[in-house]
C-alpha cells in the first residue's frame, strides 16, 4: 500500500486529462497516432474511463483520462480518481492542467487509490502512482492521505484485534511518532479520577475500560477532539438485534476520525494545543452491565437515568466532554458514530454536525465543499430540550417516541460544556457501503478534512 508521490521518473507516463467538452481540442495537441486510435477506440472522455495509447512498439506512450460532463461530475467525489483506478499499475504525471475547483482534493483522490484494507490477506491491488504536479503542497496531501489511512485502518480492524487495550496501544503509537505526551486511566481507576459513565458502560467486558488523553503543543489557542471509542457495542442488556450487530466493529469510528485528524494537526505543526480524550470501552453483557432505570451520576454531577443501554455512546462522551471543559478550552470538537437517525437523515455520504455559532458552522461548511469532506449542518433545537428531562433525574440518555434522535443526543452532549458556543458536534456514519472512486469499501474518515481546513478561520489563526 502506497499513499506517497512517486519521485519523478523518466518512465513516468505521461497522462492528459480530458472531458467530452474539451476532447477534441486536447486531441488535436497530440501526435496524429495518438488521434487515431483514440477515435478507432472510441474514447469520448466519459467519466471514469481511461485510454492507454501506445507508440510504434506497443509500448504505453501516453494515457487519456476522462471526466466526464458537469452533471457527472455532480454526481460523484473525485473524478480524477474515477478515471485513475482504470488505469494499469505504474508511474504516471500530469500533463495538462484541468480546471478543477479543488484540483489539491482531486491529487488526493489518487494518493487514496494506493489504499486497501489487507491486513488479513495475501493479494494485493494495483499501485497506479503519481508524480506530484508542481502546485501541488506534496506534504499537505501527503499528510491527509496518511491519516485517512489511519482512520480507515482502525474502524476497519475486527473488535477481537481493536478493543479498548489496542485502540489505546494505537493512540500511544501516534502519540510517540510526533512527540505528544500520552495517559491512559484504566479500569477501576476511572472511578477513583472521577469517571463514573465511562466506567459504567465498559465495566462488563472482559476488556477494563480506559480513557486516553493525548496532548501536543504548548502555544496557540486550546482545541479538544473527544472520540467516541466503543470498539465493540453489543447494545448491552438492551441487545441490538443480530443484523444490527454486524457493523458494531465500527463504533469506534469517533475515536479513528479524531486520531486521524489529529496525526494531520500533529503532521502540518498547526500553532495549536491539541488535546485528545478517546474513552474506549466494550458495551458487553454480563452480571456487570449497567441496567435499564439505573440512575447514572456523571463526572459534571448531572444525574442520568437509563432508559436504554444502547445509547451508551453519550455516556461515555459526556465524561470526556466534562473532563475536556474543565480546562477552558478554545474549542471542543466530539465524533461519534452516535446514533442511527443520521444515518436515516443524510445517508452515508454526507457528515452532519451541530453548531451553535454561525462562525463556526459557515467555514465547516465552505471547507467541506473545498476539501472533498462534505458536511451538513444539523440544530441544536432549543425546545426539544424538554425530550431529554426525565421526571426523576436531569437527563434521559434515550427519550421515548423516537423523533428527532441525532437533534436529542446533540442536545444531551451539549449539557456537559459551558461553552456551547465553542462546541462543535459531529454525528457521523464513518463507513462507505460499497466502493467509490477514492473511497474504498468500509472505514472511511468523515468531517477531518473539513475541519482540519476550517480551523485557520475559526481560531483565527496566523
Amino acid at each position: 500500500m502506497s499513499l506517497n508521490f512517486a519521485a519523478p521518473s523518466m518512465d513516468a507516463t505521461p497522462v492528459y486529462l480530458t472531458d467530452a467538452q474539451s476532447l477534441k481540442d486536447v486531441l488535436q495537441a497530440l501526435p496524429e497516432p495518438v488521434q487515431t486510435w483514440a477515435d478507432a477506440q472510441q474514447f469520448k472522455g466519459a467519466f471514469g474511463t481511461s485510454l492507454l495509447c501506445p507508440d510504434a512498439q506497443g509500448k504505453p506512450e501516453l494515457a487519456l483520462l476522462g471526466l466526464g460532463d458537469e452533471r457527472a461530475r455532480r454526481r460523484q467525489r473525485f473524478c480524477l480518481a474515477a478515471a485513475a483506478a482504470s488505469l494499469p499499475s505504474g508511474i504516471y504525471k500530469l500533463e495538462n492542467d484541468f480546471p478543477f475547483q479543488n484540483k489539491h482534493y482531486e491529487v488526493l483522490g489518487w494518493l487514496l487509490l494506493g489504499y486497501s484494507f489487507d491486513k488479513y490477506k495475501s493479494s494485493k491491488g494495483k499501485n497506479i502512482k503519481l508524480v506530484a504536479p508542481d502546485w501541488v503542497d506534496v506534504t499537505r496531501i501527503e499528510a491527509m492521505a496518511s491519516a485517512e489511512a489511519l482512520t480507515r485502518d482502525l474502524v476497519n480492524i475486527p473488535a477481537s484485534d481493536m478493543g479498548p487495550d489496542a485502540l489505546a496501544d494505537r493512540a500511544a503509537q501516534l502519540s510517540a511518532e510526533f512527540g505528544a505526551t500520552f495517559e491512559v486511566i484504566v479500569g477501576e481507576d476511572l472511578l477513583k479520577r472521577g469517571f463514573p459513565m465511562i466506567h459504567a458502560v465498559g465495566r462488563a467486558s472482559a476488556t477494563a475500560p480506559r480513557l486516553i488523553d493525548i496532548r501536543h503543543g504548548t502555544s496557540g489557542p486550546k482545541v479538544v477532539l473527544v472520540g467516541k471509542g466503543v470498539c465493540f457495542d453489543t447494545g448491552g442488556l438492551n441487545l441490538k438485534p443480530g443484523g444490527s450487530m454486524g457493523l458494531m466493529k465500527k463504533d469506534m469510528g469517533g475515536a479513528a476520525n479524531v486520531l486521524g485528524l489529529a496525526k494531520m494537526i500533529m503532521a502540518l505543526q498547526l500553532p495549536v494545543q491539541l488535546r485528545v480524550l478517546i474513552p474506549a470501552v466494550e458495551n458487553s453483557v454480563s452480571s456487570a452491565s449497567f441496567r435499564p432505570q439505573d440512575i447514572l451520576t456523571s463526572r459534571k454531577g448531572l444525574s442520568v437515568e437509563i432508559n436504554n443501554t444502547d445509547a451508551e455512546g453519550r455516556l461515555v462522551l459526556a465524561d470526556a466532554l466534562s473532563y475536556a471543559d474543565e480546562e477552558d478550552p478554545d474549542l471542543i470538537i466530539s465524533m461519534a458514530t452516535l446514533t442511527g437517525a443520521a444515518r436515516v437523515a443524510l445517508g452515508p455520504d454526507l457528515a452532519p454536525f451541530y453548531a451553535s455559532s454561525d462562525d463556526i458552522a459557515a467555514p465547516l461548511i465552505k471547507a467541506g465543499e473545498a476539501s472533498l469532506d462534505p458536511v451538513w449542518r444539523m440544530p441544536f433545537w432549543d425546545p426539544y430540550e424538554t425530550m431529554i428531562e426525565p421526571q426523576i433525574a436531569d437527563l434521559d440518555n434515550a427519550p421515548s417516541g423516537g423523533f428527532a434522535g441525532s437533534i436529542t443526543a446533540a442536545l444531551f452532549l451539549r449539557r456537559f460544556v459551558s461553552k456551547p458556543e465553542r462546541f462543535i458536534h459531529f454525528d457521523i456514519y464513518s463507513w462507505n457501503p460499497a466502493a467509490k472512486p477514492a473511497r474504498s469499501k468500509g472505514g472511511i474518515g468523515q468531517g477531518p478534512r473539513a475541519i482540519l481546513t476550517a480551523l485557520p478561520d475559526i481560531l483565527e489563526l496566523k
